[in-house]
C-alpha cells in the first residue's frame, strides 16, 4: 500500500520531534542541508541543526513509535575533507571540517551508536558528485553556464571527478536493507570535466566550451577572492575544477553485488 497525501509528515526536524504513527520497517533519511557556504556563525549553526539535531530528532520520534528493521542514511564523500585525491577508500579518515562535513560526521557517529542500541542495520551511503534532473550545485552551475554561453573551460579539463547517477541510490536500496555498511557511491568511469563539458554541450545543441590556460585562470580566481560570491570563479572554484577527486566503489560493488550506471552514457539534461 502507498502512502497517500494524508499519510505524509510535513515537520521541520531541525526544531521538531514529528508525531509518528505508523510503523515503519525501513527508513531512508534523504534530509539535509547542502550546497552553500555560510558566511556567519547563525548559518553554520543550521547545517548542524539541519543535518545533526534533525537526525536525532528523526530517531528520538522512531524511539516513541516503533524501531524499524533497517536505516539508510544517505551522507558525502565531503566527510573525508579531501579537495584532491585518487581512488579514496571508506577506510579514509573523517578530516572534513567544513560544517557541511562536521554536521554530517556527527550524523553518523549518532546513527551507529543509535542503531546499534537498537538492534537495526545501518547503512551510510556516500555520495560523489550526483547526476540527475536538475542537479544542484557545481554541476547545475556547469549546466547553466554551457547553456547560456558564460563557461569556460580551464586547461582542458583533464582534473577526473567521482559522479554517481542519482538513479542508482533506488537500485542500491535492496541490497542495503539486508547488509548494511559504510559504501562510497560511485560510477566506474571517473569522468574528466571536458567529458562533461563536451555532454552537456551536446544535448544543449551548443558549441563545446573553449578552454582558457590555467595562468588565465588563476588570475581571475585571485580577482574573484576579492569580490566574492558575485565572482564567477574564485581560488576554491579553481582547484576543485582543476584537481582530480575520485572515490573508489570497489567495496559497494563486492560486498552489496551493485554494478554502477555509466555517467557519461545515461546522463540527460532538462
Amino acid at each position: 500500500m502507498g502512502l497517500t497525501e494524508e499519510d505524509s509528515y510535513k515537520v521541520n526536524l531541525a526544531i521538531s520531534v514529528p508525531n509518528i504513527i505508523e510503523k515503519f520497517n525501513i527508513i531512508l533519511h534523504a534530509a539535509g542541508k547542502a550546497h552553500s557556504i555560510p558566511k556567519t556563525e547563525s548559518e553554520k549553526k543550521v547545517f548542524f541543526d539541519v543535518n545533526f539535531q534533525g537526525t536525532v530528532n528523526l530517531c528520538t520520534a522512531l524511539e516513541k513509535s516503533s524501531i524499524p528493521k533497517a536505516f539508510i542514511f544517505i551522507s558525502t564523500v565531503a566527510v573525508y575533507g579531501l579537495e584532491a585525491g585518487e581512488n579514496i577508500t571508506e577506510e579514509y579518515p573523517l578530516n572534513g571540517d567544513t560544517p557541511y562535513a562536521l554536521s554530517k560526521i556527527k550524523a553518523e557517529q549518532f546513527l551507529t551508536q543509535w542503531c546499534r542500541k537498537n538492534n537495526v542495520v545501518l547503512s551510510i551511503i556516500r555520495p560523489s558528485l550526483i547526476a540527475g534532473p536538475n542537479p544542484p550545485g557545481n554541476l547545475g552551475a556547469m549546466i547553466k553556464g554551457i547553456k547560456i554561453g558564460k563557461y569556460l573551460s580551464i586547461a582542458g579539463g583533464k582534473a577526473r571527478k567521482s559522479v554517481l547517477m542519482v538513479h542508482d541510490i533506488a537500485r542500491l536500496l535492496p541490497a542495503l536493507i539486508e547488509k548494511g555498511g559504510v559504501y562510497n557511491v560511485c560510477d566506474d568511469s571517473q569522468p574528466t570535466f571536458r567529458e562533461l563539458e563536451i555532454l552537456i554541450a551536446q544535448q544543449s545543441r551548443k558549441n563545446p566550451p573553449q578552454s582558457i590556460p590555467y595562468w588565465l585562470a588563476k588570475s581571475m580566481a585571485l580577482t574573484g577572492d576579492l569580490l566574492g560570491k558575485k565572482a564567477p570563479i574564485n581560488s576554491l572554484k579553481l582547484s576543485k575544477i582543476t584537481e582530480s577527486l575520485t572515490f573508489s566503489n570497489e567495496k559497494a560493488k563486492r560486498e552489496l553485488n551493485w554494478q554502477p550506471l555509466n555517467v557519461l552514457n545515461n546522463f540527460k539534461i532538462e
